[in-house]
């Protein structure tokens, strides 16, 4: 069975907080719940789980990612995820994700075409289409959080009164050495401010009661909503 979903998210940071967040993979499946990356492969590949709570127990699905590109220009995402359960349902999601200028903030876009089969299919996508939108939105909100945690870096000083304008050419004059004196080294250079990287965020088991509930209170006010 596939789904397919266009969503798009405002979010209140910057691009570049954003950007921060996206262009990190660990980040961005950070801001999925339950989701972890546990294994780098290479460069593309990696390994993960999705820890899901239902009650009192907690079951975890294992799983690949693959990295099909960064466009740091066009600040887009895509990637390929796909997980499989002991019970014989597995899953596929093509994303592609993208970030807009928005005011001050900047609009997070994504589109992503769901596979899944085995009993997950059994739910038909009646039940799937509210699932993935609500956990959607979990993510869009975790995603907010750490785009917005995210440091964002000093504008540069002014230079001081007196300090050379850039273009100008200025020559000093050095007192005679004495024979056989060795020169004064140069002072190193002060080294570059690291880029900001989002925080790391907790991982949380993705409750699916909460999320069952959450999907069962849209359908009720979506019944009665007609009835009204």
């Amino acid at each position: 069975m596939e789904v397919k979903l266009d969503k798009r998210y405002p979010v209140a940071a910057t691009l570049e907080q954003a950007w921060a967040v996206l262009s990190d993979i660990h980040a961005t499946a950070a801001c999925m719940p339950g989701a972890q990356i546990t294994e780098q492969i290479d460069d593309t590949h990696y390994k993960g789980t999705v820890r899901s709570k239902v009650g009192p127990a907690v079951m975890t699905f294992n799983g690949d990612i693959e990295l099909q590109g960064i466009d740091a220009a066009a600040r887009q995402l895509k990637l390929l995820g796909k997980g499989a359960d002991k019970g014989g349902s597995s899953a596929s999601m093509q994303l592609t994700a993208h970030l807009e200028p928005d005011g001050a903030g900047c609009v997070l876009a994504g589109a992503a075409t769901i596979i899944v089969s085995g009993k997950l299919a059994q739910f038909g996508s009646r039940l799937l289409v509210p699932v993935s939108d609500a956990m959607l939105a979990q993510f869009a909100d975790n995603f907010r959080t750490a785009a917005a945690a995210v440091s964002v870096a000093a504008p540069a000083a002014a230079p001081a009164a007196g300090a050379p304008v850039e273009g100008t050419e200025i020559r000093t004059e050095q007192a005679p050495q004495a024979p056989g004196a060795v020169p004064a080294a140069a002072e190193p250079a002060a080294p570059a401010a690291p880029a900001p990287r989002p925080p790391a965020a907790p991982v949380k088991e993705l409750n699916a009661l909460a999320l069952m509930w959450t999907v069962i209170k849209a359908w009720f006010a979506g019944l009665f909503g007609k009835k009204a």
